[in-house]
């Protein structure tokens, strides 16, 4: 991974020969994705404050994205500042839950959108042929996940019976946790009757999110004078997203640009305009929202002052 990330970083020259225009489009299709990203969190917490969702979301996503272990400690501060703000911590940890089940299935669901160019008979590499197979073997792995947490008590409280003995062994837990399993029972049913309500602006949201994140790819390729075939594009974006949930490297760094780099190349993207379109796209969707990260800390601890070991307690 280190060589290709090098590889991409050096190309950073060729960024001054990009459309400005198109790299303008990426760039607000990138905001425009992290807005939607954040207005399902929103929904899924059942809040009405954005200064909240957003500082935690761009925060956490920071930490995610600098530190190892970056999803687990990304999850962890963006679930403490939720809980600083006045969010219930049993709402908290149900929302992000949820939002991060929805991103995921939407995830694993894209390879399918790229299916009639496949069976259509075009030339596809093989790679891109099994990030589709992988795409479709994930999606319905999540959706029998959901399916089980959405219709069934028993997985919760035993989840919830673990996790509360868990809280009542840490050391700064002062006061003991109880219930919590049928605590999660009631947050479940919160956040499903929400969802039943509102699932047109959920599916929305996850389809704003991910589209427009896409979006931003396409429009950095056209800011290279490349043209590809979109639907294998997708199958590229689709596999490399599915990678990157992989806590191997912070945020997945160096396995994004080695594997986005070269799945662009599978898909008849030259070399060269695959590795600067590379490099463009990690900067609207990986480096500023990290460094946005860190002015949204600033701001939430003006506001709400600085986290307490307390807020970690369910």
């Amino acid at each position: 991974m280190l060589p290709a990330l090098v590889h991409v970083i050096s190309s950073w020259p060729r960024l001054f020969t990009l459309d400005p225009w198109w790299l303008l489009v990426a760039l607000l299709c990138e905001i425009a994705s992290f807005v939607c990203a954040m207005g399902l969190l929103r929904l899924v917490l059942r809040t009405k404050s954005w200064f909240a969702v957003v500082t935690a979301g761009l925060a956490g996503n920071a930490v995610t994205n600098t530190l190892p272990g970056g999803d687990a400690v990304g999850a962890s501060v963006q679930y403490r500042m939720l809980a600083g703000s006045g969010i219930d911590t049993v709402q908290a940890a149900g929302g992000l839950a949820v939002s991060s089940i929805i991103g995921v299935a939407g995830l694993f669901f894209l390879p399918i959108f790229a299916l009639p160019v496949i069976i259509g008979g075009e030339s596809v590499s093989a790679g891109l042929v099994h990030a589709g197979e992988l795409g479709v073997i994930g999606f319905v792995l999540i959706v029998l996940i959901g399916v089980v947490f959405l219709t069934t008590d028993k997985t919760l409280l035993v989840i919830g019976r673990v996790l509360q003995w868990f809280l009542n062994k840490m050391p700064r837990h002062a006061k003991g946790s109880t219930e919590l399993g049928a605590r999660l029972v009631n947050e479940r049913d919160q956040v499903r009757s929400d969802l039943g309500k509102n699932w047109w602006k959920a599916l929305l949201l996850v389809a704003g999110r991910i589209g427009l994140d896409y979006a931003s790819l396409l429009a950095v390729l056209r800011a290279t004078g490349t043209r590809p075939n979109p639907s294998l594009v997708l199958l590229a974006y689709a596999a490399t997203a599915v990678l990157a949930l992989l806590p191997i490297t912070p945020g997945g760094l160096g396995i994004v640009e080695a594997s986005l780099s070269g799945l662009l190349v599978l898909a008849h993207v030259p070399s060269a305009n695959a590795v600067v379109a590379t490099l463009a796209f990690r900067l609207g969707s990986y480096w500023l929202p990290t460094m946005a990260g860190g002015v949204c800390y600033v701001l939430y601890r003006r506001r709400y002052g600085a986290l307490r070991q307390s807020e970690s307690a369910a």
